[in-house]
């Protein structure tokens, strides 16, 4: 059926439940593919629990192999991996299934060409879109989901169930079969199965079950251990493992359980949550209802909002026209008036022509020969003349043409309706907070608001700022309270947030934006270690081992009134509880500020024991162990034999070492104590880094000897504190039970 134009395998089923001739429960959706949408065949458990065929993994990962080999090519198929694949070719088929000593060599993709380090194998799971790693092993790691294939085969019988599956032995005519033999590998009608099965025979033991067409053998080997059956349950890796992984493999230290206990132990959880929703069924009944009554609403409040919204824009529209109106009435008025004015001035100007108006009497006058006539006109005509003479000599013209006290200012009107949006006075801009919005592991956002009881919920925004200071596309999510947690941020990078409020179809503007940078590296994860050279008398521990007091102060309080010299009191180490080997990591701790004197950095494990068992003269004034260097002769060379290479911190100062490259200004040497303190270590190129996590900002590096085990190492002296920085979690909602 997956020729084109024909009816899929699950659109055939569909059509016979349709009809109503499938009778098993509605668990369609639980039986398909995310990648090719149709009934699983041979499914393969993925990392993250989702299943998936096994055609559908290797045409999705040679999807990515070609996309890998030629990314420059247009072709690249960087579509949904929910697309429907082609079928790949036996060549290419061969490479994923070739062992990874061979893959290794020829640079696949999961490997690095020429290297000896393998490298895992980023696989894109369709169902819960993340990547997942299916490590070294890649497809031959993954294991067969049996319980999810019987049950795809139950339902493909039940669409069967209208065609008969014949007896494999009868004489021509075959009779319709009764029992499958799963032994046999055939199917038998009741007179066949008695002839080949006879009672006490050997045969008479063998496995049969209804009619079906699957006679696959449900035993599952181990993908470690290929000739190894599965038997035991590794409770910390929670997945089935075999003898040998146990004895001497990668859950040789893990904690394991027998597969009858974990089959009784996990069966009995399963029936219980279970036997929960089926006592629950009238509540999400009732949910249901529920939701669809929210649905219906929202459909009616929908349009009620566009009634409401074009309301507001029709009565904007006829303000508008009145408006508009208004003023072209007024501008025409105005015009009228001047034409007016200018056509008088034009005819009083077209008398003072010769020949016309004025002049033309002015000459009919002066052929008067009667004196006394003459005098009695022109003394009149004389004082006309003489005030168009005057006009000639300063023409203005009786009315402007201009209008510019017409010209509507619409700048205003216009910047307002450019922001026109469903922005309400009575949902206030949202604030985050700067002081409880950090960036370690994740990034934890906080804001305010002060209209918190009136906000349905709030939206976050983020997105990531190049160096070249080009902005990308926001990213959103949508929360419920007022703090969110944003994972998977790439490492030194700059971000920015901003959230807004949202209640019903209105929204606030967006806040101002926080910029935050992620770390360096990823975050290293580590306790304080209480046994090697831990001073229980001079350092303080708490239960949780992230926090460590130095109580050699009191002692020196208590003996104040005996001391009559100078006395000098010695630093007090600890060192982490895990070791670096390799890569770039990064940590951050918070310094107390009341501690006298704190340093902090790295330690060398190849002279960590013997210095820790026969320490230095550390009473003299005049030793410092501060970056592998004496402090009264600080431009000596580095002590070989020093473990540490540390920085001190004290009195609310970081102290910066005197180094070549660095400036010999004491002043300069010397910085306010960061809130926050990180540590940078790249073991591949000998260097560490000390930050200022509250701009991400490097205060001091150096070079580091990494030929050995570096820890992370801490030293007190008097009173003093640290605390290690809380990596960031999510926290998850807990709902409770309505009774």
């Amino acid at each position: 059926m997956s020729e084109s134009g024909e009816m899929s395998e699950f659109g055939y089923i569909m059509e016979l439940l349709a009809k109503g001739k499938v009778t098993i429960k509605n668990i369609e959706r639980e039986l398909i593919c995310p990648a090719c949408k149709e009934l699983f065949t041979h499914p393969l458990i993925l990392p993250c629990q989702h299943s998936i065929c096994h055609k559908c993994v290797k045409e999705l990962l040679l999807t990515l192999d070609d996309s890998f080999n030629d990314v420059g090519s247009d072709n690249s198929n960087q579509s949904s991996p929910r697309l429907r694949l082609s079928s790949p070719s036996m060549d290419k088929i061969d490479r994923i299934n070739r062992p990874a000593s061979q893959r290794r060599s020829v640079g696949w993709r999961g490997w690095k060409r020429n290297s000896l380090t393998p490298r895992t194998t980023v696989f894109p799971c369709p169902g819960c879109e993340h990547d997942v790693d299916l490590g070294e092993r890649g497809i031959n790691g993954l294991f067969r989901n049996f319980t999810l294939e019987t049950i795809v085969e139950r339902y493909r019988q039940a669409a069967r169930a209208a065609t008969a599956i014949m007896c494999d032995l009868c004489k021509p005519p075959p009779q319709e079969s009764t029992k499958s033999c799963m032994d046999c590998s055939a199917s038998y009608c009741n007179e066949c199965f008695k002839i080949y099965h006879p009672w006490g025979t050997v045969k008479a033991q063998h496995e049969y079950v209804g009619p079906t067409t699957n006679f696959r053998p449900k035993i599952l080997m181990c993908p470690e251990h290929e000739t190894e059956r599965i038997n035991m349950y590794c409770e910390l890796c929670r997945r089935p493992v075999c003898h040998l992984c146990k004895l001497g493999g990668n859950h040789s230290n893990h904690r394991v359980t027998t597969m009858s206990s974990a089959y009784k132990t996990l069966k009995e959880k399963l029936s219980k949550d279970i036997d929960y929703l089926i006592g629950k069924e009238s509540q999400v009944k009732s949910q249901i209802s529920e939701l669809n009554l929210l649905m219906k609403e929202t459909e009616c409040n929908g349009e009620r909002a566009k009634e409401e919204a074009i309301t507001h824009f029709e009565k904007l529209f006829e303000i508008l026209e009145e408006r508009k109106s208004s003023v072209l009435k007024a501008i025409d008025s105005s015009k009228k008036l001047r034409l007016d004015k200018f056509q008088t001035q034009m005819e009083e100007y077209q008398g003072l022509l010769e020949n016309n108006g004025l002049v033309g009497y002015a000459q009919e006058v002066l052929k008067e020969t009667d004196q006394s006539c003459f005098v009695q006109t022109a003394k009149q005509l004389h004082l006309r003349i003489q005030k168009a003479t005057e006009s000639l000599k300063s023409f203005r013209p009786a009315a402007q043409t201009s209008f510019e006290d017409y010209v509507v200012n619409t700048s205003k009107q216009t910047e307002l309706l450019g922001e026109l949006s469903f922005f309400s006075s009575g949902i206030d801009v949202p604030e985050i907070n700067e002081e409880q919005s950090k960036v370690y592991n994740n990034a934890l956002i906080n804001w305010h608001h002060p209209e918190k009881d009136k906000a349905d919920s709030y939206v976050l925004e983020y997105r990531k700022i190049n160096r070249d200071d080009e902005m990308l596309s926001w990213n959103e999510a949508e929360v419920c309270g007022t703090s969110k947690i944003i994972q998977d941020l790439e490492n030194s990078s700059t971000y920015a947030f901003r959230v807004r409020a949202y209640k019903g179809s209105i929204c606030s503007p967006c806040s101002r934006e926080l910029i935050l940078h992620t770390p360096p590296a990823p975050v290293f994860s580590f306790l304080f270690d209480e046994k090697c050279g831990y001073n229980n008398e001079h350092l303080l521990l708490n239960l949780k081992r992230d926090r460590v007091e130095s109580r050699a102060g009191y002692n020196l309080l208590l003996a104040a009134e005996r001391i009559q010299v100078g006395y000098y009191t010695s630093l007090d180490y600890i060192i982490g509880d895990t070791g670096i080997t390799k890569g770039k990591h990064f940590w951050a701790f918070r310094v107390e500020p009341y501690s006298y004197l704190v340093k902090v950095g790295v330690a060398s494990s190849d002279k960590l024991q013997e210095w820790l068992r026969s320490p230095r003269d550390a009473v003299s004034p005049r030793y410092e162990q501060d970056s592998g260097h004496d402090s009264g002769s600080e431009d000596a060379c580095f002590d070989s034999s020093q473990p540490f290479t540390l920085v001190t911190i004290g009195m609310k100062k970081f102290f910066i070492p005197k180094s070549p490259t660095s400036s010999n200004d004491p002043e300069n040497r010397v910085l306010p104590m960061p809130t926050s303190i990180g540590i940078f270590l790249d073991y591949d190129k000998g260097k560490v880094s000390f930050y200022d996590m509250d701009h991400m900002k490097c205060l001091y590096e150096r070079q580091v000897d990494c030929s050995h085990t570096l820890y992370p190492a801490f030293a007190l002296m008097g009173s003093g504190g640290i605390q290690l920085e809380e990596p960031i979690t999510a926290k998850y909602l807990e709902y409770q039970e309505n009774m």
